[in-house]
C-alpha cells in the first residue's frame, strides 16, 4: 500500500494550482515551550488552505467522459473553493453545495472562481445528500473532499515538501483531522520515506471521529458534533482514510475549543496570520503533547491548514484565547456582603490583574462574585491562588472550563429572580442565518412561559441560546415531548452551579 501511496504522491501534478508553501520556525512559541516548532504554511495557498492539491490531483485523473459531465461536491467551505478552482483551471463546470449555515465569505469566494453554488441545509451532511441527488439529476461527476486515493495523494505533497525543506532529524509530525485525507496522505508518504517519525493527528473533544475510530478499531458515526473548528466538522472518518491511519497513525490528541483559540494567538503572534480553528489545530495538539511528554529540544512540525477565518469570530477567538492559555481563570466567589469587603479580597489576589468583575446585591449576608484573573503562570498559579483563597475561608469554585459561565452567565450576573417559581435552565444551539433566532422563537411558541433568555451572536455557524422556562409539576412529561420534536440540539442546565449562583431563586 505504501509505495502505491508514494508513487501516486511524486507523480501528482498539483503544481498547476499549488505553490509549495514555506516551512517557518515559530520563534516566539519555540522559545516558550523549549522545543523547535515549525508551521507549515498552507495558509499561504491562492485558496488560503492546502485543499487545492487533493481536489485538482484527483479531477486532472478523471476520464474525458467524467470531465465532460462536470463536477459536483459538498463542502463548507475548503474543499469547495479547491474544487472551484481546478475547474476553473481546467474549464470544467462545476457545482458545488453549501450549507445554509456557511459564511458569506466562503460563499463569495467560491463563486469567484466561476462555481455555481447552491445552498441546502444546515450542515454538511446535508449538503452531501444533496449532491448525491443532484449526481443523479444532473449526471455530474463528484469529488469527494476525503475519502479518494488521488485527493489522499495530492494532501500527501505537503510531507513530501516538509521532507525536502527539512532534511534533519523531525520527531513528530501534528495534522488536523476531520475525514482524514490529510493525515492520510501525510501518513503514507512519511512512513514510506522516514518511519521514525511520529504522525499524530489533532481532533477538537467534540468532533472526534477519527479518535473513537483508531479507539474501537471500526469506523463510527457520531451523533453530533461540534461546529467551532467547522473545516473538521466531520461525523464519521473515510473509509480509505481509516484504513490508512489503522496502520499508519502513531497517535491521537484532542484539544478544546478554548485551547484551539489559545493555538490561534500563538500562530498570530510568531506570523501575523489568523489562522482558522481547523488550522490551529496541529499548534493547538503540539502544546498538549509537550506538557504531557515534558520533552525539550525536540523539532516538531505543525501543518497549519487554512485560514478562511470569519472576521466577526475573532470577538469569540480573543475572549476564549486567554482561557486556553490558561492565563485567566473564572472564579465564582462568595464574600462577605459588607463595606471593605471586596478590597480585602482584592488585596489577597495580589498583583494579578483582574480582567473581570460582575456583582449585584442579592443577599443581605454574602456576596457571590463571578470574577477574571489574569494568571502569570497557568494551572500552577491558579491552583495556588485557588488554595490562598480557601485557607482564608472564601467558598469558590473554578468555572473556567463551565461553558454555561463563559458562554452566557459572564454577561448576566445579577439577574436573580426571586419571585419565578418553576424555572428550569436550558442551552440550545440552532443554524445560525438571518431569521434564525425568530424561528427557534416561533419555535418555541406560547405554551410555556419564558421567565430567562440570553442570546449572543458569536459570528460561528450556529447560534447558542439560554432560556429559563417555568415548566409545572406534572407538565414534564410534555416538555420532554417538545424538546424531542423540537429538531434542534439541547442541553439541561438546571443544576449548574453558575445557574443556582447567579440567576436562580
Amino acid at each position: 500500500m505504501l509505495e502505491k501511496y508514494l508513487e501516486m504522491i511524486r507523480q501528482a501534478p498539483v503544481y498547476d494550482v499549488a505553490q509549495e508553501t514555506p516551512l517557518d520556525q515559530a520563534k516566539g512559541l519555540s522559545r516558550r515551550l523549549q522545543n523547535q516548532v515549525l508551521l507549515k504554511r498552507e495558509d499561504l495557498q491562492q485558496v488560503f488552505s492546502f485543499k487545492l492539491r487533493g481536489a485538482y490531483n484527483k479531477m486532472v485523473h478523471l476520464s474525458e467522459p467524467d470531465r465532460e459531465k462536470g463536477v459536483i461536491a459538498a463542502s463548507a467551505g475548503n474543499h469547495a473553493q479547491g474544487v472551484a478552482l481546478a475547474a476553473s483551471k481546467m474549464g470544467l463546470q462545476a457545482v458545488i453545495v453549501m450549507p445554509k449555515t456557511t459564511p458569506e465569505i466562503k460563499v463569495n469566494a467560491v463563486r469567484q472562481w466561476g462555481a455555481e453554488v447552491i445552498l441546502h441545509g444546515n450542515a454538511y451532511d446535508d449538503a452531501y445528500q444533496r449532491a448525491q441527488q443532484l449526481v443523479q439529476e444532473r449526471d455530474l461527476t463528484f469529488v469527494h473532499p476525503y475519502d479518494d486515493p488521488h485527493i489522499i495523494a495530492g494532501q500527501g505533497t505537503i510531507a513530501m515538501e516538509i521532507l525536502n525543506q527539512y532534511p534533519a532529524s523531525i520527531d513528530a509530525i501534528f495534522v488536523p483531522v476531520g475525514g482524514g485525507g490529510l493525515i492520510a496522505g501525510v501518513a503514507a508518504y512519511i512512513k514510506s520515506v522516514r518511519p521514525e517519525i511520529k504522525i499524530i493527528g489533532i481532533e477538537p473533544d467534540d468532533a472526534a471521529c477519527m479518535y473513537q475510530a483508531l479507539q474501537l478499531h471500526e469506523r463510527v458515526i457520531l451523533e453530533q458534533v461540534g461546529i467551532f473548528a467547522d473545516g473538521v466538522a466531520v461525523r464519521q472518518a473515510g473509509e480509505e482514510p481509516f484504513r490508512i491511519a489503522s496502520e499508519y497513525v502513531d497517535e491521537m490528541l484532542l484539544v478544546s475549543t478554548d485551547e484551539i483559540c489559545a493555538a490561534i494567538k500563538d500562530i498570530f503572534d510568531d506570523t501575523r496570520m489568523i489562522a482558522e480553528p481547523a488550522g490551529a489545530l496541529a499548534v493547538a495538539g503540539i502544546k498538549k503533547y509537550i506538557e504531557r511528554e515534558q520533552c525539550q529540544r525536540q523539532t516538531l512540525v505543525a501543518i497549519v491548514s487554512g485560514a478562511n477565518m470569519n472576521f466577526d469570530r475573532l470577538r469569540h477567538v480573543a475572549e476564549r484565547a486567554e482561557l486556553g492559555e490558561q492565563r485567566e481563570a473564572l472564579l465564582a466567589v462568595t464574600i462577605p456582603e459588607r463595606p471593605g469587603s471586596f478590597r480585602e479580597f482584592c488585596e489577597i489576589i495580589g498583583r494579578r490583574g483582574i480582567t473581570e468583575f460582575n456583582y449585584r446585591f442579592a443577599d443581605p449576608s454574602q456576596a457571590h462574585i463571578f470574577v477574571g484573573i489574569q494568571m502569570q503562570q497557568g494551572s500552577h498559579d491558579k491552583d495556588a491562588l485557588m488554595k490562598t483563597l480557601q485557607a482564608k475561608s472564601y467558598p469558590l469554585i473554578d468555572m473556567s472550563d463551565n461553558e454555561v459561565a463563559k458562554l452566557h452567565i459572564r454577561y448576566m450576573v445579577g439577574g436573580h429572580a426571586r419571585e419565578v417559581t418553576d424555572e428550569r435552565l436550558y442551552r440550545f444551539e440552532f443554524p445560525e442565518r438571518p431569521g434564525a433566532l425568530l424561528r427557534f422563537l416561533n419555535h418555541m411558541g406560547q405554551q410555556w412561559n419564558i421567565s430567562l433568555f440570553h442570546y449572543r451572536n458569536h459570528g460561528a455557524d450556529y447560534g447558542r441560546v439560554l432560556v429559563g422556562i417555568q415548566i409545572l409539576d406534572g407538565d414534564e412529561a410534555e416538555y420532554h415531548k417538545f424538546l424531542q420534536g423540537l429538531g434542534y440540539r439541547w442541553w439541561e442546565e438546571t443544576d449548574n452551579p453558575a445557574y443556582r449562583l447567579f440567576l436562580g431563586r
